[in-house]
């Protein structure tokens, strides 16, 4: 073998071999899917969908049957295993090779064999290779044995389980194209295992026969089964390639390292956690280290492509494997954001081939650092809730027990036992006896066994008892407690309780999921997934409705259907409410974010009130018909009318394209259109920013669409293929998928921006004036966060803005009033009063401080100072002290009082402070401040040196001091 290659090099040797024989090089698509199948992209192959089916193979203009993509790619199935094994990953890098209707199998397999063996390319030695193949195909045994010269006992026979894309696709599908497959594996040696090729056939697993290859032949169109029971396969009227070859694992066999978190890509990560964290790496049993490294590279990728940290589809899953890396962080002892650090090592290792990773770095770990943030700080409260909840059901089922059978002349009060071999189970589960000792005692309270003067020592005893670890633990209603309160997924608590051998009752979870999402429903209005799921089958067959809306709000169509409930209806009659479909629609069906039109139809004998217009993905247009007067009938011709408010939907979709380029120009090219709400009250605007607008930027923002407003430019719309409209600089939306042909909306007009021309160009197809002087007044009212990394804009146009302007003056106004000024020196009054109020909370805070040094004596002398534990304790109960004061009161005591460690006790108050030496010698207020809050009524914590809590008995608080050391 020749000497290590680096990934990279490895990357582009492929992509540049591929070159030679005549592909054409595309840059990897994007993480997120390319089609609605799936939220990312999970296949090399994906984004070639369409031209597998026989779409024209035309990339950016140029025409190729022939593809190589080196495509990253994210799965997540199996999320739980990546770290715990050495060879899962959620992202990973797709080598392929592709091509539709060109060469085929044998082309296929000679080039893979010359790529991986030839010295000038990856050189691997030829006696280590293997390959599979499905059963019957022969023509691939030939093409192995025959050409390339491999030995007949290098190859093994499975059946279309293991070798047919899809898997097992002629017995059991789906119908559509379909083929034999054959894997390439390479021989790693007798250093990652001692078993054969021979075994590989019936364990089918191996870590010395690594697969790097897959070679799939799509040559047949699978189409339902035969009279005789028997699929049918017939030949595709043309054959394609499609190849997948893994870079990660190319890398571990030319860079001969054990795994893929030894390769030159994961190695300076890992080994940066383990500088971060003092925690060196120490292979199979680090697995938080790989976790963090693994879930940082998918992560960068995912957020460096505009996904955004979100509670839904692909950001929430996006937020699930940040979050799932920040806790195996926080395992690692990283206590305040860390992991955005690792980016700039992702970058190093991959922004080369992929630039969008050095284009956004800088989002990308703001994005990051303000997760890890938020996490954080939930993080503790959710591991403390759950192991609390743990040992509340050992205690229900006697791992931990209750023993009330010890002489009370020789134990003063309740003692908590642990059955001797069940305290072992248990401290094997949760880490260590102390953390066993400290969940117990937690639980004990909680659960009531425990009650104020009740001693508590952790001891072990005899016991025969059987306990049951397999039966649930976690019960649904706490684990979808610690997703609702905590934010923690639920198979981030099943992968916790597993590791404390128990597991997690999910059909409980499920249950209490299903019915906070029917609270939440209840009283909103049907979704699309509602109004097409019930009546999609009577829609089949349906033509696509002709649309006129763009030039007419008015016009004649025929009913061509009346469906309600699912089912296909006659006739509608008057208060009736069903879904009409028509022939021809002046009705602007949902969608690009703008509301769907409402208005009227009409036809002799009758009017029904047009509620709502929704269109189905092949163009079918529903509207919501309310009838009220007649009877309406299918077949009938009737007349369309839009309503009125239809010209405010329109000056609000062309103000949301204005507004859309002047943030672009104002912010910065990275602002991305996340999502949108164009009605006839409002427009919402939703785009990637890492910070919120100061008031300058929305003035500037503001300013832009008012100078297009004020130059009243013609708005153009026309039809063009995507390729022209995009080389024109139309603006697509992130994640949209397009036709072959676009709708672009453009203003003809630019404005200027700081010496720059700025001009706005869209793919839409929504509805918009025909001049920016149909928007009439313009006014953003105001700018907040909804998500990690995205910012919310709402604004209003026209009449809709004149109003609240007007109706802010009015406010304000009313305001200047009542502070017996005018609206011009509201804010001189307002300071005043402002300055008046500080100078009487300075006054409030003299008075409390003379008030507790009153109660503390000079020096501190009114102290209670005792030996406690090897440290002097000061103590002290305040009156009407809290807050700020107590813990000001609280310094002054430690600093006069000589006491190692100061206890002030307020009305609703404790606050416990320690010096750096006894901090030294073990004092730890945090751990102090608890147990006296305990008593006291209240619960809290801190650091070593300083603590605080609340209470509601500063007696109970002081008098547990005692004890307590």
């Amino acid at each position: 073998m020749t000497a290590p290659l680096t990934t990279a090099e490895i990357r582009e040797k492929y992509l540049h071999f591929f070159e030679s024989k005549n592909h054409l090089r595309l840059a990897s698509h994007s993480t997120v899917a390319p089609d609605p199948t799936t939220l990312f992209t999970v296949a090399g192959m994906q984004p070639f969908k369409e031209n597998f089916m026989g779409a024209p193979a035309v990339f950016d203009g140029q025409a190729s049957k022939r593809v190589t993509t080196a495509q990253k790619c994210v799965r997540v199935g199996d999320i739980e295993n990546v770290g715990r094994t050495r060879r899962h990953l959620s992202l990973f890098e797709m080598m392929g090779n592709f091509s539709f209707g060109d060469y085929f199998k044998r082309d296929a397999i000679l080039w893979a064999w010359e790529f991986l063996t030839g010295p000038e390319w990856m050189g691997m030695d030829r006696d280590k290779m293997y390959v599979t193949i499905y059963k019957d195909d022969e023509e691939a045994f030939g093409y192995w044995t025959q050409e390339v010269g491999l030995p007949a006992s290098h190859i093994h026979r499975f059946d279309a389980d293991e070798n047919f894309w899809p898997a097992n696709a002629p017995l059991e599908g789906p119908n559509g194209p379909c083929g034999p497959c054959s894997e390439i594996y390479y021989d790693r040696g007798e250093n990652y295992g001692d078993d054969t090729w021979g075994d590989y056939y019936q364990t089918r697993e191996s870590a010395r026969f690594l697969e790097v290859w897959n070679l799939v032949f799509p040559q047949y169109d699978r189409q339902d089964l035969g009279a005789d029971g028997n699929p049918v396969l017939k030949d595709l009227p043309f054959k394609n390639i499609d190849t997948g070859m893994g870079l990660e694992r190319v890398a571990s066999v030319v860079q001969d390292v054990p795994d893929f978190y030894s390769n030159d890509v994961f190695k300076p990560i890992i080994d940066r956690v383990a500088e971060l964290s003092g925690k060196p790496y120490e292979g199979e049993v680090s697995v938080s280290h790989r976790v963090v490294a693994e879930h940082i590279r998918s992560v960068s990728m995912i957020l460096a492509d505009g996904v955004a940290f979100s509670n839904t589809g692909r950001g929430y899953t996006t937020r699930k494997i940040a979050r799932r890396a920040i806790r195996h962080g926080y395992m690692l002892g990283f206590r305040e954001p860390t992991l955005y650090k690792l980016v700039e090592l992702v970058v190093a290792g991959m922004g080369e081939a992929y630039p969008e990773l050095k284009q956004n770095q800088s989002k990308v770990e703001k994005a990051l650092q303000d997760e890890e943030a938020r996490f954080l700080r939930t993080l503790e409260g959710g591991i403390e809730r759950l192991n609390t909840g743990l040992a509340t059901e050992l205690l229900k089922r006697g791992i931990l027990t209750t023993n009330n059978l010890v002489d009370e002349d020789e134990v003063q009060g309740r003692r908590i036992y642990f059955a001797e071999q069940s305290y072992a189970k248990a401290a094997e589960m949760l880490g260590d006896e102390a953390k066993v000792a400290r969940a117990a005692y937690s639980a004990a309270r909680s659960a009531g066994l425990l009650q104020e003067g009740m001693e508590f020592v952790p001891v072990t005893r005899s016991s025969e008892k059987d306990v049951d670890f397999d039966a649930h633990v976690i019960s649904g209603a706490d684990a979808f407690e610690l997703y609702d309160t905590y934010g923690f997924p639920v198979d981030l608590t099943r992968e916790i309780a597993e590791e404390y051998g128990v597991s997690v009752d999910e059909a409980g979870y499920a249950e209490s999921l299903e019915h906070a999402q029917e609270v939440a429903r209840a009283g909103s209005k049907y979704g699309k997934s509602e109004l097409f799921g019930g009546n999609q089958e009577a829609l089949e067959g349906l033509p696509a409705t002709e649309f006129i809306g763009y030039d007419h709000l008015e016009g004649e169509g025929q009913v061509l259907a009346l469906v309600g409930a699912g089912e296909r209806l006659s006739t509608l009659g008057a208060g009736s409410e069903a879904t009409v479909v028509l022939s021809r629609t002046p009705f602007y069906g949902e969608g690009g974010g703008e509301v769907g039109d409402t208005g009227r139809i009409e036809w002799d004998g009758g009017f029904g009130q047009v509620r709502d217009t929704q269109k189905t993905k092949q163009g079918v247009f529903l509207h919501s018909v309310l009838v009220q007067e007649g009877e309406l009938t299918e077949g009938v011709t009737v007349r369309a009318v839009v309503a009125p408010s239809r010209a405010a939907i329109q000056r609000h979709h062309t103000a949301t394209h204005l507004l859309h380029a002047a943030l672009r120009a104002v912010l910065g090219e990275g602002v991305q259109q996340k999502g949108s709400l164009v009605a006839a009250e409002r427009l919402r605007f939703d785009f990637s920013h890492g910070s919120a607008m100061t008031a300058e930027e929305i003035a500037a923002v503001e300013q832009l669409v008012s100078r297009w407003v004020s130059a009243n430019f013609a708005v153009t719309w026309q039809e063009m293929p995507i390729a022209e409209a995009k080389a024109a600089g139309a603006t697509a939306l992130f994640g949209e998928k397009y036709g072959e042909t676009v709708r672009v909306v453009r203003v003809e007009g630019d404005v200027d921006y700081g010496g720059a021309k700025v001009s706005s160009m869209e793919l839409c197809g929504g509805a918009h004036v025909r001049r920016t002087g149909d928007i009439g007044a313009f006014v953003i009212l105001f700018d907040e966060n909804v998500a990690a990394g995205v910012r919310r804009v709402e604004a209003l146009a026209g009449d809709a803005a004149t109003a609240w302007v007007r109706e802010r003056l009015n406010a304000t106004a009313k305001a200047a009033a009542l502070l017996n000024t005018n609206p011009e020196g509201l804010e001189a009054r307002i300071s005043g009063l402002q300055a008046q109020l500080k100078a009487g909370e300075k006054e409030v805070t003299n008075l409390k401080r003379s008030l507790a040094e009153a109660q503390m004596g000079g020096g501190g002398s009114a102290a209670q100072t005792r030996e406690l534990g090897g440290f002097k304790v000061a103590s002290l109960k305040l009156s009407g002290i809290e807050g700020n004061e107590l813990r000001a009161a609280a310094d002054r005591l430690l600093d006069t009082s000589g006491a190692d460690i100061v206890v002030l006790a307020a009305d609703k108050g404790l606050v416990v402070k320690a010096t750096k030496d006894a901090v030294s010698r073990g004092a730890h207020a945090g751990q102090l401040v608890g147990k006296l809050a305990a008593a006291g009524g209240g619960k809290g914590g801190g650091r070593p040196d300083m603590a605080q809590a609340g209470i509601t008995d500063a007696e109970g608080a002081l008098g547990a001091l005692d004890t307590a050391f």
